[in-house]
């Protein structure tokens, strides 16, 4: 039987295609820490250092790195990526290789905080349905389950959506609020991916930013008589149980 095109793509997904799209050093790694100080702490940081943490599509472990170094010490990542399981287990970080909604449907451990970060547009429809009321029966009362994902509605989308070829399903902040919505969440709150002031090339970044939405709202405004707050080309939200 041939393979299909997860197993061919996710067996060597690192050295094949993350590493060759994109290189992570320490001064990377530190802006995007900085950014997450910005975009992410603020909504996880009413939770205690010891709460129960479950990392979706981890990759090599960026996140993780960034949670431990902002001292939550029970963290666990999962990817179906062999490789990169084995670049996160060399950091010496909590991870496990295997797919998943299965991981979820053993259900042997609730969380109080999910993250899936660059994850939800890789499953059809159908399988988001059963991932996503996964998610909510393995998330604990009161517990937060943070996303980001490429924006369908974002002015230059396209070089997330089409960038990877094992994406499936693309969301806009309404269709994903749908789909959580059918799994029992409710309040979802969206927010752009976009610039943020930590430096001065930041501020300038962030205002010419403000400016560009501005211009595109105004030709939106003129065909439809409605603005778009969230145009950048990936989006965060989360959601509390």
């Amino acid at each position: 039987m041939s393979k299909n095109y997860r197993e061919i793509f996710y067996s060597n997904y690192h050295s094949s295609f993350n590493s060759k799209i994109s290189s992570v050093d320490k001064k990377t790694l530190s802006s995007l820490f900085t950014h997450y100080d910005y975009k992410i702490y603020p909504i996880i940081n009413k939770y205690s250092k010891s709460a129960s943490i479950l990392e979706l599509g981890c990759g090599p472990g960026y996140l993780l790195q960034y949670l431990g170094e902002k001292g939550f010490n029970n963290c666990t990542g999962i990817d179906i990526s062999f490789e990169q399981i084995e670049i996160a287990k060399s950091k010496g970080y909590k991870v496990l290789q295997g797919d998943a909604i299965e991981f979820l449907k053993k259900g042997q451990n609730t969380f109080d905080i999910i993250f899936a970060f660059d994850f939800i547009e890789h499953f059809t429809k159908d399988e988001l349905i059963e991932l996503i009321n996964l998610i909510y029966k393995n998330l604990n009362p009161g517990g937060i389950f943070i996303i980001r994902t490429p924006n369908g509605q974002g002015i230059f989308s396209g070089t997330i959506i089409y960038g990877d070829l094992t994406h499936q399903t693309i969301f806009t902040p309404n269709s994903l609020i749908q789909l959580l919505s059918q799994a029992g969440f409710n309040n979802v709150e969206c927010f752009e991916n976009g610039p943020v002031s930590k430096d001065f090339k930041g501020l300038i970044r962030k205002l010419v930013w403000k400016f560009f939405k501005v211009i595109v709202n105004i030709f939106r405004i003129s065909e439809i008589g409605g603005k778009i707050n969230i145009l950048t080309q990936d989006f965060y939200a989360y959601t509390i149980k």
